[in-house]
C-alpha cells in the first residue's frame, strides 16, 4: 500500500484480539505508522517504538476529557490525574523518586524468600490431583498475594481485595469497553477506601512493609517534595495493578508457551541457567501489555511523517518485540535468546518500577514447575481473554507428568 494511504490498525478487530502478530507484520511491512482511532496514529517498528518511549515530546498527562471519554465518568478519572504512570516531570520525577525509596532492596530480597514459598503453596496440591490451571491457580492468586504482602494488607483481607485488584486492570485499557466501566470505577473507590483506612494505621503504627516506607519516604523529603495523602493512596493502588496485571500475564502466556514448545521447555530442563534468559524471551514473545499511549505535545517526525501536537501515538511494544530488522526469527521461541533488548517493561522514565519483582516472580513459578514436573502437557485447550491492551488466558489447563 502507498506511503500516502496509510493503513488503519483497528486493535478491538476481532483477528487481532485472538492474534495480533500476523496484523502487526502486515503494519510493520506497510511503513510502520498507521492509522488507528480518532486523533491517533499507531507505530510498530522497534527503530521507532523504542526512541519514542525516551521522547520528551511525547506525554503522559492527558487532559481530563480524555479520561472521561476513555473510562467513562466515575473515580477513575482523578485516579489517573494523580498516579505516577500518567504524571510527567517534575511531579513524575518527585513520585518515582519517592516511591523508589519504597522498593529498598532489603525488602525486595525479604519477597523474594515470601514468593517461593508461596508458589510452593499455590502448586504443591497440583502435583498429587496431576492437573492444574495456570491462570486460576497461579497467574491470578500468586502475584495477587505477592501485591498484599508488599503493601502490608493482613493475610484476613487478601480475599476482599482480590477481585478489586483484578477489576482495577480494567481502567488500564487504551479504551474501557462499555461493559467493563462500571467494574473498573467500583475497583478505584473500593481500593482508594481501604488503603485510606490502612495509611491511617499506619501513621500511627509502621511496619515493615512498602505503605510504611512511602510514610517514611514522604516524611524525610522537603515540604514541597512530599507526596500528599490522595498521592500516597491512589500510588499504592496503582501497585495492584502494576503488581499484578503484568506478571499474571508474564505467567500465563509463559506457561502456554512452553506447552506449546515442549523441545524449548525440555532444553530448559537440560540447563535450567537458562530460566532468566527464558523469562526475557516470554516477555518478548508475547508482551503481557501490547501497547502505551503518549500525548504528542509538539510536532515530531515519525517514519517520514510530521505527527501534530495533540494527536496520540500508540506505541506497539507488542509489535516492537515481534520486529524482524532486530530479532533474527522473531516468530520462533528461544528459550536462551541474547541479546534481548525487547520492550515488554517500557523505557526511559517510565520503565516498569516493578519490573523486577515480576522477573522474580516469573522465574519462581515457572522454576517450581520445571523442578518438580518431569513433563508438562496441555490438559485441555487454551481459552484467551480477549483485551485490547493486554495479551493473556482465561484458562490454560496443565497437566503434569
Amino acid at each position: 500500500m502507498s506511503s500516502d494511504l496509510p493503513l488503519k490498525f483497528d486493535s478491538r478487530a476481532p483477528a487481532v484480539l485472538q492474534d495480533p502478530y500476523p496484523v502487526y507484520r502486515e503494519l510493520r511491512e506497510s511503513g510502520g505508522l498507521s492509522r488507528g482511532g480518532p486523533g491517533q496514529w499507531v507505530v510498530s517498528r522497534y527503530d521507532d517504538v523504542a526512541p519514542l518511549l525516551r521522547d520528551r515530546r511525547l506525554s503522559h498527562e492527558y487532559p481530563e476529557e480524555y479520561h472521561e471519554f476513555s473510562t467513562g465518568e466515575g473515580p477513575a478519572q482523578s485516579f489517573f490525574q494523580r498516579i505516577l504512570l500518567d504524571r510527567d516531570a517534575p511531579d513524575h520525577t518527585r513520585l518515582r523518586r519517592l516511591m523508589a525509596q519504597a522498593f529498598s532492596p532489603r525488602l525486595l530480597q525479604r519477597m523474594h524468600g515470601y514468593i517461593e514459598r508461596r508458589v510452593d503453596e499455590l502448586l504443591r496440591p497440583a502435583l498429587d490431583r496431576g492437573t492444574f490451571d495456570a491462570v486460576t491457580e497461579l497467574a491470578f492468586p500468586l502475584p495477587v498475594s505477592v501485591v498484599c504482602e508488599l503493601v502490608g494488607i493482613p493475610p484476613v483481607d487478601r480475599d476482599l481485595v482480590r477481585p478489586y485488584a483484578i477489576d482495577l486492570a480494567k481502567a488500564f485499557a487504551l479504551y474501557v469497553p462499555e461493559e467493563d466501566r462500571a467494574a473498573a470505577h467500583r475497583a478505584v473507590a473500593w481500593l482508594r477506601e481501604y488503603i485510606g483506612a490502612l495509611l491511617r494505621e499506619r501513621r500511627a503504627s509502621l511496619g515493615d512493609d512498602l505503605l510504611s516506607r512511602m510514610i517514611v519516604a514522604e516524611d524525610s523529603e522537603r515540604p514541597g517534595d512530599r507526596l500528599t495523602a490522595e498521592e500516597i493512596v491512589d500510588n499504592t493502588v496503582f501497585l495492584f495493578f502494576a503488581g499484578f496485571e503484568t506478571t499474571t500475564n508474564l505467567i500465563a502466556t509463559g506457561v502456554a508457551a512452553l506447552l506449546g514448545h515442549p523441545g524449548e521447555a525440555a532444553r530448559l530442563r537440560r540447563e535450567p541457567g537458562l530460566l532468566p534468559a527464558a523469562v526475557e524471551e516470554f516477555l518478548r514473545f508475547d508482551a503481557p501489555i501490547q501497547a502505551t499511549a503518549r500525548l504528542v505535545r509538539e510536532p515530531v517526525e515519525v517514519c517520514g511523517r510530521t505527527v501534530r501536537a495533540g494527536r496520540v501515538l500508540v506505541l506497539l511494544l507488542g509489535s516492537a518485540n515481534h520486529d524482524e530488522r532486530r530479532f533474527a526469527d522473531p516468530e520462533r521461541l528461544d528459550v536462551g535468546r541474547t541479546p534481548n533488548p525487547h520492550l515488554s517493561f517500557g523505557g526511559g522514565s517510565h520503565h516498569c518500577l516493578g519490573a523486577h519483582l515480576a522477573r522474580i516472580e516469573g522465574q519462581a513459578a515457572i522454576g517450581w514447575l520445571l523442578r518438580h514436573a518431569p513433563v508438562l502437557e496441555a490438559a485441555d485447550e487454551v481459552v484467551r481473554r480477549p483485551s485490547v491492551t493486554f495479551r493473556t488466558f482465561r484458562s490454560v489447563p496443565v497437566a503434569l507428568g
